[in-house]
């Protein structure tokens, strides 16, 4: 691959909504630089490209000089890195709130375009710490690259995500489904690779500098309502059982620690609130139909990836269920 095409380092590139973004950006021409925990688990991302196109380097967002290394040299950078749950080292403030920053001073020290994936809901008064330092990363962005473009998905659902499958694979061995708060919190569940369309936009400098943008697709869903979307897609009767909040915080306060973390505090706090585009981004044409991307359906999507966890099917073949 020539280096007459500009490169572009994705943080987090080897993740679920990254392989997409990679793919995305590869089918443009663009070189790409994957920064990742491990590399050596990125072998997936080659067959995504041209020989010579993309290649993985080591980064960790916990270590200022691995960030700078994987920005030198960069047209663009784009910001990826997420966790849902805290493991170790890897905690929300050193990932998402400094860890962001680093990224964006690394981009300003190579003139370099920045996009920044945050989330919907980011606000740095909550009390979950997720969407705090979701808040914390956007403003410290925000001062390093002012023209850096923001993107606040809501719920990500596709092939490899962990909110459909994770579900669907608790329905295949429990006769019930938890709902939080009676599950009314609402999604706007968006198709990943919508996502990386948005992302692949802002990379090419389609969308305004220094914007900000929430993604969701095009149905609001109550947490309830995606429950009895997937059972029915899985062809599954299951009881979807009442938890409140007070008993699932309790909860969540044990097995947060468990392997796989199935649910912390920092969670059940965010599910009190909608995860949707806000009215004032849709009245100012922030969102996926102003970028020119119509949005896809759930329904046209989510039926070809849990097809494994249908009653009768493959997975339960191999599962002996």
């Amino acid at each position: 691959m020539s280096a007459d095409f500009p490169l572009v380092t994705v943080f987090g590139g080897s993740g679920f909504l990254g392989r997409y973004v990679v793919r995305g950006l590869a089918a443009r021409g663009y070189r790409v630089r994957v920064a990742c925990r491990r590399p050596d688990l990125a072998g997936h991302l080659q067959p995504l490209g041209n020989v010579g196109q993309i290649h993985c380097v080591q980064a960790n967002l916990r270590y200022r000089w691995s960030v700078e290394r994987a920005v030198e040299g960069a047209d663009c950078v784009v910001n990826l890195v997420g966790i849902l749950a805290e493991t170790g080292k890897q905690t929300f403030d050193s990932v998402q709130a400094r860890g962001a920053g680093w990224v964006a001073e690394a981009a300003a020290a190579e003139n370099a375009r920045l996009v920044q994936i945050s989330a919907i809901g980011a606000d740095d008064d909550s009390a979950a710490d997720y969407a705090r330092t979701k808040a914390t990363g956007e403003q410290a962005v925000r001062r390093a690259v002012p023209d850096a473009i923001i993107l606040r998905p809501s719920v990500l659902f596709g092939p490899e995500d962990d909110f459909f499958n994770r579900f669907a694979a608790m329905a295949c061995v429990s006769p019930a489904l938890p709902l939080i708060g009676g599950g009314k919190s609402r999604f706007q569940p968006v198709y990943v690779g919508d996502v990386a369309q948005a992302v692949v936009k802002a990379v090419e400098g389609d969308l305004a500098a220094g914007s900000t943008w929430e993604l969701g697709g095009p149905e609001v869903l109550s947490f309830k309502q995606c429950m009895e979307r997937m059972l029915e897609v899985i062809s599954r009767r299951r009881i979807l059982m009442n938890l409140p909040f007070a008993v699932a915080n309790s909860l969540a306060g044990f097995v947060q620690y468990l392997p796989g973390a199935p649910l912390t505090p920092g969670q059940v706090e965010m599910l009190k609130s909608d995860n949707i585009v806000s009215e004032e981004a849709n009245a100012d044409g922030r969102n996926l139909a102003a970028m020119g991307i119509t949005a896809t359906s759930l329904q046209s999507i989510l039926p070809d990836y849990l097809v494994r966890f249908r009653k009768h099917g493959q997975f339960e073949a191999n599962r002996g269920l």
